[in-house]
């Protein structure tokens, strides 16, 4: 009787060896991954905790060659909001990811080999193949995004590569669990980094998400100093971490940071795991854009609640405050940045961001 093939067999067929890996104990055949925060230190035949790089004697096997998720998304669903406003972009994923966030609204994805109920399929496809599909679709950008990227940035390297020679944008939606070593290897090939900065609290990142927040926050540092355009979201849970104390302590990091980064506050509906918080209300999106803003952040977001947080959706210029990008959810209703290239056409004032 031959056994049957798992999921977890046929990934690891539709894999590579990694280049985000440093040799521990070469005559051990023990390794450490370097792709993310976790920093797995893995002995022959062992997995990190992605499930997906794995340790086969002594090399490092990725991801490679598939994509577990595929769709045309309007950039501002990622979101960028000061990237090629209106532009699409050929948004792709793969399987697995590094942390276990319990509102996961991709689950089905990103826990595939974690949690039993999951397990989506897969495709084969070459970066050549993707690339392709981007540009017959009239794609400006190409994403990894759906399932945690870091964990397949070998993949993702391969794909913009051939997306940059195309004249694609290339773009991250990352929970932001970085190292060094993976944001040095990205910024030659990225232009855009979406960061989740999901809570302020450790404890929440250490018990309900898998992750350490001083690993966040330096990723956030790491982005904007490798001069890759950063936009950063937080998810606004109820009971989680709505509170003004946590949200002004996200809004001061950022501005700490930088003024300029925009930061999105989105609402929450109940999913996955976490279906007890109600949804975020209207009033709980519109004070946590306000500390934003009076926290010193110039560009500040509410978002998932569409022509109810006015005028959260829009850009809008810090000196002179001209409304200069009017948004309905995704759709850009007016775009007074479109032929200034970032300049606010009343005051002079540059807008920063990728706007050709």
């Amino acid at each position: 009787m031959t056994s049957m093939v798992t999921l977890q067999d046929q990934l690891d067929r539709m894999t590579a060896p990694g280049e985000l890996v440093q040799i521990v104990d070469a005559a051990d055949h023990k390794i450490r991954c370097v792709a993310c925060g976790h920093r797995c230190l893995l002995k022959d035949g062992r997995r990190g905790i992605c499930k997906v790089r794995y340790n086969d004697g002594g090399v490092l096997r990725v991801p490679r060659g598939y994509v577990g998720a595929l769709q045309i998304d309007p950039i501002e669903k990622k979101p960028f909001f000061h990237i090629t406003p209106g532009a699409v972009a050929l948004s792709f994923g793969m399987l697995g990811c590094d942390f276990r966030c319990s509102y996961c609204q991709n689950w089905e994805i990103s826990q595939t080999l974690r949690d039993e109920a999951a397990g989506r399929d897969y495709m084969p496809m070459s970066a050549e193949q993707l690339v392709t599909l981007a540009r017959g679709r009239g794609a400006r950008a190409m994403a990894s995004t759906y399932n945690e990227p870091l964990i397949t940035s070998e993949w993702a390297v391969e794909v913009f590569k051939q997306a940059r020679d195309a004249g694609l944008m290339t773009l991250y939606i990352s929970n932001g669990n970085g190292t060094p070593e993976v944001i040095e290897y990205l910024t030659p090939w990225l232009d855009g980094y979406k960061i989740d900065l999901k809570t302020m609290n450790d404890k929440h990142y250490r018990r309900e998400l898998g992750g350490v927040l001083q690993n966040v926050l330096d990723t956030i540092k790491l982005v904007y100093d490798a001069g890759i355009w950063l936009e950063v979201l937080t998810l606004v849970i109820p009971g989680f971490n709505d509170s003004s104390d946590e949200l002004w302590d996200a809004a001061r990091f950022i501005r700490s940071v930088s003024p300029d980064i925009p930061w999105h506050v989105t609402a929450f509906h109940p999913d996955y795991k976490m279906i007890d918080p109600p949804p975020t209300s209207v009033d709980a999106l519109q004070r946590a854009a306000e500390i934003g803003a009076e926290a010193g952040l110039n560009y500040v977001y509410a978002g998932n609640l569409p022509g109810r947080v006015d005028p959260w959706e829009d850009t809008v210029c810090p000196s002179c405050h001209t409304t200069l990008i009017r948004r309905y959810g995704y759709l850009i209703q007016e775009n007074k940045l479109a032929r200034t290239g970032g300049v606010c056409p009343h005051c002079g004032t540059t807008v920063p961001g990728i706007w050709h």
